[in-house]
């Protein structure tokens, strides 16, 4: 079973930014994908970024799209999500998440395996 533990987050100025650290641990990840999600109080957890490990395949929300970059290093067993522009309505809690799929799905009950987050924010 795959273990996954975020960092990285913090409080910043909007401009600013961030890059959050998904570590993963149990097993190789070759046949799984990785992704980014978010959350606001009372709101439900929102796709970020996505990353297939076997291919390297990304795919991100447009409200990010030229900001923030999803990367996942093989070596370290770990992804990233590097966050520039950041916005106050980036804030949120982040999750890393993962499933045992070559595919970047997109959905938050499509993801089987969670970290415990990372909170974000974002000052105006």
């Amino acid at each position: 079973q795959v273990q996954l533990v975020e960092s990285g987050g913090g409080l910043v100025q909007a401009g600013d930014s961030l890059r959050l650290s998904c570590a993963a641990s149990g097993r190789t990840l070759s046949t799984y994908t990785m992704a980014w999600f978010r959350q606001t109080p009372g709101k439900a957890r929102e796709f970020v970024a996505g990353v297939s490990w076997s291919a390297g395949r990304t795919t991100s929300t447009d409200s990010v799209q030229g900001r923030f970059t999803i990367s996942r290093d093989s070596a370290k067993n770990t992804v990233y999500l590097q966050m520039n522009s950041l916005k106050p309505e980036d804030t949120a809690a982040y999750y890393c998440a993962a499933k045992s799929t070559t595919r970047v799905v997109t959905g938050f009950y499509d993801y089987d395996i969670w970290g415990h987050g990372t909170q974000v924010t974002v000052s105006s």
